[in-house]
């Protein structure tokens, strides 16, 4: 297998922070198209679009992206498909996390949470499908095996995010998908307690790279291959 990245369009939902971030460095440096999205802090984006730039990424495009508003997805995959013909690989990684006993919820916390984590992630998937060469990297959870107490909802969706992955991957046989499931990582999301995000960043490159002999619709779980 050549699994050469150089040249190749990769968009990594939430890259402007934490795991992403992490992670569109690695690409960067395999010499790729980056699409780098962010939602509310363009000056961090345009902090590391430039150190993308300068780790030899071919290309970089910024673009602001709020999963809860189609019309932002529409425009994201929109911009990205007149600006390069198409992606090769989607890396859904972008997701909030509310800290929350479930019964202090309120209906405007679920919606967000789901909506971004999930819905979110189901409706780019769905507008990129017919543009994506190659793979698609979902990033799930440890949660997902093993729910800790104030992520109901969280867990929900990263439970979701491996239904949904596994279907897609029946139904897309072309195309390499997987879920990489990070433990609780080092960034704003868990008050930066937890495993060094730049380990999480590699597993997801590996996996970009066909580095794992496993099946399309796979969990890549991350405390088993660091």
């Amino acid at each position: 297998m050549n699994n050469s990245l150089k040249g190749k369009v990769v968009l990594i939902t939430g890259s402007s922070i934490g795991i992403g971030a992490e992670t569109a460095k690695k690409f960067a440096s395999e010499g790729c198209r980056l699409v780098v999205t962010f939602n509310k802090s363009k000056t961090k984006a345009q902090e590391v679009e430039k150190e993308f730039k300068n780790l030899g990424a071919m290309d970089v495009l910024l673009i602001q992206l709020d999963l809860t508003d189609d019309q932002s997805i529409r425009n994201v995959i929109s911009t990205v498909i007149n600006k390069f013909g198409n992606i090769d690989v989607l890396i859904n990684n972008a997701g909030i996390l509310i800290w929350e006993d479930f019964k202090d919820y309120a209906f405007e916390d679920i919606e967000l949470e789901l909506r971004t984590n999930l819905e979110g992630l189901i409706k780019i998937t769905n507008l990129a499908l017919p543009y994506i060469k190659d793979t698609i990297i979902n990033i799930g959870s440890a949660n997902a095996f093993r729910p800790s107490s104030k992520t109901s909802v969280y867990s929900a969706s990263k439970f979701g995010i491996r239904g949904f992955s596994q279907v897609l991957a029946k139904e897309e046989p072309n195309l390499r998908i997987y879920v990489v499931n990070p433990t609780a990582t080092a960034t704003q999301m868990t008050d930066f307690g937890g495993q060094d995000p730049k380990e999480v960043a590699e597993v997801i490159l590996k996996a970009a790279k066909g580095d794992y002999n496993i099946p399309s619709g796979s969990d890549i779980n991350v405390w088993e291959v660091t």
